[in-house]
């Protein structure tokens, strides 16, 4: 029964993984994110010929209140990185930066790009340059930006694109047009930037000043306030604000900007600034709408010395953050290793994860099964064994296929952690229907042999190693969505690691979740108290239904949860249809043809109209219903309580993790857990992960984590508390009482 039925669970699986596959951005001319859109363009109107230049360039195309970065990002931020694989004969000059707009974040002031920016780079063809034979230039881009609104992540995608050497490839030439008039010209005559000391005697400074002397600006400019822009990220206090904290005026054609604040975080002095000088934002549109110049760059020679800043010191747990996060972000060279002390920590975590996934009351229909089987062996050890060997390796290698489909989307680029395929409406619901037909076999309503073809519905008789190994896949796809105590750090540690040593950590679990199983097909006193075969196998094989329509009910409700109500219904509907597909199906005689065919036509009508419902994305987002004591999370709502020294506790769940549900009715509704809560004036917040969500996903990896439950308290000025998956009320308590 189970060898016919599971196919259905691996194609569920399968199908999920398939629609993944084709979001992942690599090879292609365009990588789209929840942010941003980026587009590798070309422009080389006249074909690539030896000697010459075109140009290629990155088009970003931004949401709402998301933006990207300048060269000099500013107060915080980072510029965008363009790396190159051109072929022979080629070669990439540097990226010809458009005029930025200045982003004021709180105190900070930040240089970047909103709405849509093209960064063009000029290509250079060497003289000897020999086309190749298809006729056609293979073009490569790994390209890396960090996008930010408030919270900023860091997002990157590998571009492809072919350019014909013969004849023109310009689709996109007013955007060139336009990002080359809005790069700022520069100025043949240079200028000044002349220190002046705080220290020195008769002036009335609080710290260094610099006061900076351009000439050589067009006539029309002057008298006009402009806009300033150093081109250097650490020497100007980029907040500064122009007629209050300095002041620019004209000294006849001489653009003068006076006592300009030098940074805090300054280095030694320069010997040459770099700065740009543009219109305001409403007459630089218009210039560049008429395709003039609306900025300029001058090249300044400093004259005399800025002393050294006095730094102020940083709290030890800001230290140890800034250590932590520089740790953090250093690559790791291909082939690199886990420490051999992360390593079995990781395969012990496993281990124990895996055995604990055995209390899951997902998987006891599929056990209780498993246990009747036992029985029905009586005493064929033999046979016994080969079961259990059998469903041991279908357990092992589900997990590591598990595990090699969640390494390679991500490495293409997707954002997921363990359980992904529980994220997917459709394989919810296919699930759902899996385990309708399970229940109604269990039942009594039919037999597969009724159903199907007797050279195939004797195949569980004949291959009974076959069904054991099938009942050890379907115990993984239905277990592993959540994560057990000792687990959720293994997953953590295994993410992060080679891919080999990854899988390893992927066999621990499989190993965990099947040797209790494993155990009772070898020794005989586990299994002694079962009694002989005889008519209690059919009352117990009746009552095993009824476990089976429960973990239906549990599905239809993660459905509801991911889809809304009208999703959940439609569900429903479907498994109507299919059990009353299945009783036509079981009937004998003429009866059999008639109303088989009428509830096939009545399956594929509810079909049509439920399946789009069973997709959809639910309205307003309403997934999450947190009440008024717990609030939608959000990376905004962390930062912000931070700021205002508030402690934040996050519960990252899903409907489809059982474990969090039994802590959110357990631990996280206690009276006197919420009372602590109040009394410390925590700020409750819950990630509902039931549907994909790359935020939630990378939150889950800056913790270590991979999969729900996950609880974690922030405490301001100190590292992060992350709590066990089996969460007790003395842990909240106690976690509380270090606020």
């Amino acid at each position: 029964m189970l060898a016919l039925a599971v196919w259905a669970c691996a194609f569920a699986t399968g199908a999920g993984a398939q629609i993944l596959l084709k979001n992942a951005a690599s090879g292609t001319a365009t990588v789209q994110t929840p942010r941003v859109q980026a587009e590798l363009v070309a422009q080389a109107p006249e074909g690539i010929a030896a000697g010459q230049v075109f140009w290629l360039g990155l088009k970003i195309s931004h949401q709402p209140e998301w933006h990207t970065y300048w060269k000099n990002a500013g107060d915080s931020g980072l510029p965008t990185v363009l790396q190159w694989q051109l072929p022979p004969g080629l070669e990439a000059g540097p990226i010809a930066w458009p005029l930025p707009h200045a982003l004021r974040v709180g105190p900070l002031v930040n240089y970047g790009y909103e709405d849509t920016v093209l960064l063009p780079v000029p290509i250079k063809v060497a003289a000897d340059f020999k086309a190749p034979a298809s006729g056609v230039v293979d073009l490569g881009l790994a390209a890396e930006w960090l996008v930010c609104r408030v919270e900023c992540i860091p997002e990157s995608g590998n571009f492809q694109l072919q350019i014909p050497v013969q004849g023109s490839s310009a689709p996109h030439s007013q955007a060139f047009v336009q990002a080359q008039a809005g790069q700022p010209q520069a100025l043949s005559q240079g200028g000044q930037a002349l220190v002046e000391s705080g220290k020195a005697e008769g002036t009335n400074l609080p710290d260094d000043r610099v006061t900076l002397r351009i000439p050589g600006l067009p006539a029309s400019l002057k008298g006009k306030t402009l806009e300033f822009y150093p081109e250097n990220a650490d020497t100007f206090k980029h907040a500064a604000e122009s007629g209050k904290d300095w002041k620019q005026h004209w000294d006849g054609d001489v653009w003068v900007g006076e006592n300009m604040p030098l940074s805090d975080m300054r280095g030694e002095t320069a010997a040459q600034l770099a700065v740009v000088l543009a219109l305001p934002p409403a007459e630089r549109a218009v210039a560049l709408e008429r395709g003039e110049s609306a900025g300029w760059r001058s090249e300044l020679a400093v004259q005399g010395r800025w002393s050294a800043p006095a730094l102020a010191g940083v709290s030890p747990a800001l230290a140890a953050a800034l250590e932590a996060n520089k740790t953090a972000s250093q690559p790791v060279p291909a082939g690199n290793t886990a420490s051999a002390g992360s390593l079995w920590a990781a395969l012990l975590g496993g281990l124990i994860g895996g055995l604990i996934l055995n209390l899951m009351p997902c998987v006891f229909p599929v056990l209780a099964i498993k246990v009747l089987g036992f029985a029905g062996h009586g005493q064929n050890r033999q046979a016994q064994r080969l079961g259990g060997l059998a469903y041991t390796a279908g357990v092992v290698l589900s997990f590591v296929a598990l595990g090699a489909l969640l390494l390679g989307l991500r490495a293409a680029g997707q954002q997921l952690g363990w359980g992904f395929q529980l994220q997917s409406p459709v394989v919810v619901s296919l699930l759902a229907a899996l385990f309708t037909v399970l229940g109604l076999n269990l039942a009594g309503l039919f037999e597969f042999g009724s159903l199907l073809p007797s050279s195939i519905a004797s195949a569980q008789a004949r291959n009974p190693v076959l069904d054991s190994f099938l009942s050890g896949v379907l115990a993984v796809a239905i277990a592993s969505p959540c994560t057990a105590p000792f687990m959720g750090a293994s997953l953590g540690f295994a993410i992060d690691m080679p891919a080999a040593q990854a899988l390893t950590v992927f066999v621990a679990l499989g190993v965990g979740m099947a040797l209790p199983y494993l155990l009772a097909s070898f020794v005989p006193a586990v299994v002694g108290w079962l009694p002989r075969p005889g008519p209690w196998m059919q009352t117990f094989r009746h009552a095993m239904a009824f476990p089976m329509f429960a973990t239906v009910v549990w599905l239809v409700w993660v459905l509801g949860h991911q889809g809304g109500m009208d999703a959940a219904a439609a569900l429903l509907a479907l498994l109507l249809v299919l059990a009353a597909l299945i009783w036509a199906l079981g009937l004998r005689g003429k009866s059999r043809i008639s109303l088989g065919a009428l509830a096939l036509l009545l399956a594929a009508g509810v079909a049509y109209y439920a399946l789009p419902l069973i997709k959809a994305e639910p309205a307003g987002q309403a997934q999450t219903q947190a009440g008024e004591l717990w609030q939608p999370w959000s990376a905004d709502k962390v930062q912000s309580a931070h700021a205002s020294g508030q402690p934040v506790f996050v519960d990252f769940t899903a409907a489809w993790c059982v474990t969090c549900q039994v802590n959110k009715r357990t631990t996280l509704s206690n009276a006197e857990v919420l009372a602590a809560f109040a009394q410390h004036q925590v700020q409750l917040l819950r990630a509902d992960w039931t549907r994909q969500d790359p935020a939630i996903t990378q939150a889950l990896q800056s913790l270590g984590r991979s999969g729900v439950p996950v609880y974690v308290l922030y405490l301001p000025g100190k590292q992060p508390v992350v709590l066990s998956e089996l969460l007790s009320k003395s842990e909240v308590l106690d976690a509380l009482k270090q606020i």
